[in-house]
């Protein structure tokens, strides 16, 4: 597994009829993060959506590495290296711990095993028969982790991955991502509305306001507070 850049070029997108990006740009370079940050409603699901090939692009581009993904569909985007980490998480709550990990194979690509997975989420193996409906959020958030990596991603996307989730949890999580950028060399795309966190995990941001493209920069104390208070989260 091995991460590739990603680049994003005025990237206008559509809920519906209604356009809800209004020209996104940056790039983030192979094994990097970024941060997507912004009020509820600002449009970081939809620009999510639009790397992913969920939501129609308007207009604009979408490069992974030096592969125009733009007017592919999301099953492609998948096999080429694209892995989502919805909000909500959306496991399979029927199935079990191990049984919606294996699902993550359905992208086509030669990707990580269980054992993998579970060196990075130690207590999913202690409930890898369980099923997935009966865990905490936290645990179906590592669990949804995990189910994307086993399809390999070179980019993962994450919508929000500590939301409503206990502070114990959300360090473990933060430390298997940042276990994933640095052994595994994924690049990762992560909408967060804890600056915090972000901060700690990404070493760039996107402040999205209304589908526009408000502040974008680094990652340090000064655009910490900045954001904070330019977008009040």
């Amino acid at each position: 597994m091995s991460g590739a850049g990603l680049e994003v070029v005025d990237l206008r997108a559509a809920r519906g009829e209604t356009d809800v990006l209004h020209g996104v740009s940056f790039a983030v370079p192979p094994g990097g993060a970024v941060a997507i940050v912004g009020r509820n409603g600002a449009g970081k699901s939809t620009l999510i959506g639009a790397i992913a090939g969920s939501c129609p692009i308007v207009a604009g581009r979408v490069w992974l590495g030096d592969t125009d993904i733009t007017a592919l569909g999301s099953h492609r985007r998948a096999r080429l290296g694209i892995g989502l980490v919805p909000q909500g998480r959306h496991v399979f709550p029927h199935l079990t711990v191990r049984e919606n990990l294996e699902t993550g194979r359905f992208a086509g690509r030669a990707g990580l095993g269980p054992k993998d997975v579970f060196g990075l989420f130690p207590r999913l193996e202690a409930i890898a028969g369980r099923k997935a409906g009966l865990l905490s959020g936290g645990e179906q958030q590592q669990l949804a982790i995990g189910r994307a990596l086993m399809g390999n991603p070179s980019v993962l996307l994450l919508d929000e991955p500590t939301e409503g989730i206990q502070p114990s949890i959300v360090a473990e999580i933060g430390a298997a991502l940042g276990r994933i950028r640095a052994e595994l060399g994924v690049t990762l795309v992560v909408v967060e509305q804890v600056i915090a966190f972000a901060w700690r995990l990404c070493e760039e941001f996107v402040a999205l306001e209304s589908g526009r493209q408000a502040m974008a920069g680094r990652t340090d104390p000064e655009t910490s507070e900045q954001a904070l208070s330019v977008l009040r989260i």
